[in-house]
């Protein structure tokens, strides 16, 4: 049985609607930032990229909410969310000035690592037309109301693109759960977005204030740590380090401070290399502490974007009424397979998730 009360897919337009910044994405392939001279465009965001999961590899119906500079780039962004079938019909459109002094589209260069050499992230987001959102802008009554809503998801890293993304996202907040519609927040913890503006004291204060909207929360120890203000002792965000008793003392540690939560994930990771890595996951509920499927020597072609995948995955579990332990399940699976292809968004499908959650092996599939 679901741990959450799911408003009828037949009321509904959407299953999950999304609220976060998409930026496009530069990869160099097997080559470097720094000296490459071609490279790959794709879509991604944290948000963004656990509605375009459930859309294409679960088939549910998923919308961003989000804004772009509206120029050539902004249009590229739009037409790669359509490959990937996310509808836009709430994305807002910002005028262009001609140079991005007032709004501009997200940029994000990343390298996916290999063996000893980590992967890396170069972010040129400022100023983009998502930071500039504020509450007032967006008619969430339309969206929860109107079309109809059975879950909303947001994170800490729009949260922590400017004030005015954080209101929003409590604005949104409010709304679903007036609305009867279901709340995940992932905390997402970027160092680097929250550098200027008071570090994690800011962090947790604000996070601290979404939360308390929220039903299910995810983030892995540092997450809690640093964008909640939670750490126990013995906590190793590891498989290899795993002690359950810690894990569980700190699900039951959020879980009591925040009333509102059903449920609090953990996605695990050990990375032996950038390109190895063991994974799984764990989450707590009101009625127990469970542990999910461990994928260990995991190889990784490319990790950004596993973590959202885990949120998908457990999502659809959820939307779809299972209990808690096979949600997880699918948490784990989907996140492991969205680690074997390019760029941030799953290229999965759901028969690959359910054979990896059987404990299919990697032969040919003729």
């Amino acid at each position: 049985m679901s741990v959450l009360a799911i408003r009828p897919t037949e009321e509904c337009r959407f299953d999950l609607v999304a609220l976060g910044e998409v930026m496009l994405r530069f990869d160099p392939g097997d080559r470097r930032i720094a000296t490459a001279r071609t490279f790959a465009v794709s879509e991604g965001g944290g948000e963004y990229n656990v509605a375009r999961g459930l859309r294409r590899c679960f088939g549910m119906r998923t919308a961003v909410v989000t804004a772009f500079a509206d120029n050539a780039v902004g249009r590229l962004l739009e037409d790669l969310i359509l490959q990937g079938g996310v509808d836009q019909s709430h994305v807002q459109w910002m005028p262009f000035d001609g140079i991005g002094r007032d709004v501009r589209n997200g940029l994000n260069f990343v390298e996916r690592g290999f063996g000893v050499r980590a992967a890396l992230g170069v972010s040129d987001r400022a100023h983009s037309a998502a930071a500039a959102m504020k509450p007032g802008e967006v008619d969430w009554d339309a969206i929860f109301g109107a079309d109809g809503a059975r879950w909303f998801h947001c994170g800490g890293i729009f949260a922590a693109l400017a004030p005015g993304t954080a209101e929003l996202a409590l604005e949104a907040m409010t709304a679903a759960r007036r609305h009867g519609t279901a709340v995940s927040f992932d905390l997402n913890y970027r160092p680097s977005l929250w550098k200027a503006s008071g570090g994690t004291q800011a962090a947790a204060e604000t996070n601290r204030r979404l939360v308390e909207q929220v039903d299910v929360l995810l983030g892995n120890e540092e997450d809690f740590s640093a964008a909640l203000g939670y750490a126990l002792d013995g906590v190793d965000d590891s498989l290899t380090g795993l002690d359950v008793g810690a894990y569980e003392r700190l699900h039951g540690a959020v879980l009591e401070g925040f009333p509102n939560l059903s449920l609090v994930a953990t996605s695990l990771r050990e990375a032996h290399t950038a390109s190895v890595n063991d994974w799984g996951g764990v989450c707590s509920s009101r009625e127990g502490f469970f542990v999910g499927p461990e994928l260990r020597g995991l190889e990784i072609f490319d990790r950004v974007g596993g973590g959202d995948s885990f949120a998908s995955g457990l999502i659809y579990g959820l939307l779809m009424g299972r209990d808690v332990e096979t949600s997880l399940a699918y948490a784990v699976a989907h996140g492991a397979l969205a680690m074997t292809t390019p760029g941030d968004t799953s290229m999965a499908t759901l028969d690959e998730v359910e054979r990896v959650m059987r404990g299919g092996a990697a032969r040919v599939v003729r």
